[in-house]
């Protein structure tokens, strides 16, 4: 396993009103792995992040990156660390050339041309290198910002709400281009409201809410304990009950009669085995039916669910 390249312990942030917006939180992020920070509006996503970055100062807590104490060496660790910000904040009237250019001189690199154009070219914006960022349009400035964040080759990168706002096809590049990023070895925090993007993407996923960090897991292990598997099958005719060699299932009779469903495989991940029991059991029971849709749970949906649950507790 690899050694974390960051470190949180305990990590709280408390304002003035009494808003807790993170309540102790411990997070460790493995070198060169993509994490999916996920949780509703206002649930402390973007105030952990800018305490990382240095734009919030925590009421209490560590954070260690790279091996050093933000609190004592912040300015080294900082260096090696990129953020592409929800909100745009750069000057509009500035050509996109030299505003990426002086992001590389903000934390101390010597000038680069040709990485900057590498960079500018990545993320088809070198034709545009001349242009002032006002006139660009919203999914163009959003890349702007990621190579704003890039100018410096940080070692380790934030991307909060990084494709809110751009049509599926700028997405589907900026996506192509973290994949890229992570080959290089640049490890990946990001925040997404398209919890499908962090499905297909992420390595582990952290689910937040009210600051409190309620879950962090390897992605297909979390989907695996925590997933569900739901089946429904048409029956050829109509059941008035649910006969006996079927009652062990974790079955309903549905439509009147004409269908049968199946919600079982919690937190055992043997979901699909169990349905292909089950249609077994019903032709030994001499029931026959006409079709079978089986839908396994997504990121998604554990998401809603630990939610939901959140809510009622």
């Amino acid at each position: 396993m690899n050694e974390p390249i960051l470190e949180l312990h305990g990590l709280s942030k408390v304002y003035p009103s009494g808003l807790k917006a993170l309540d102790s939180v411990d997070l460790e992020i493995r070198q060169g792995e993509i994490f999916a920070l996920l949780g509703p509006n206002g649930a402390g996503k973007t105030t952990l992040i800018g305490a990382v970055c240095g734009l919030v100062r925590p009421t209490s807590g560590t954070i260690r990156a790279f091996g050093h104490d933000l609190a004592r060496n912040w300015r080294h660790a900082r260096a090696r660390i990129g953020l592409v910000p929800q909100e745009l904040s750069t000057d509009m009237f500035e050509p996109v050339i030299d505003a990426v250019s002086y992001s590389r001189g903000l934390f101390g690199y010597p000038p680069d041309p040709g990485r900057i154009e590498e960079i500018l070219r990545a993320l088809s914006l070198w034709d545009k290198r001349g242009e002032r960022i006002m006139a660009l349009s919203g999914g163009m400035k959003r890349r702007v910002l990621i190579a704003k964040a890039l100018a410096h080759e940080p070692d380790l990168l934030f991307l909060d709400e990084p494709t809110a706002g751009v049509d599926v096809e700028l997405r589907k590049g900026m996506w192509e281009l973290i994949g890229t990023m992570r080959e290089r070895g640049v490890t990946i925090i990001l925040t997404t409201h398209y919890i499908e993007e962090a499905e297909e993407m992420a390595d582990r996923v952290g689910i937040i809410n009210q600051g409190r960090l309620l879950m962090v897991d390897d992605k297909a292990a979390m989907m695996q304990r925590l997933g569900r598997t739901e089946a429904h099958i048409e029956l050829a005719s109509p059941l008035a009950e649910l006969p006996k060699a079927l009652a062990h299932f974790p079955v309903e009779i549905e439509q009147g009669g004409r269908s049968l469903c199946y919600r079982g495989g919690d937190g055992t991940g043997k979901g699909k085995s169990e349905v292909a029991e089950l249609t077994k059991a019903l032709t030994a029971a001499g029931i026959d039916y006409t079709g079978i849709d089986v839908h396994e749970s997504s990121l998604e949906d554990i998401f809603v669910s630990l939610l939901g649950e959140e809510e009622l507790a």
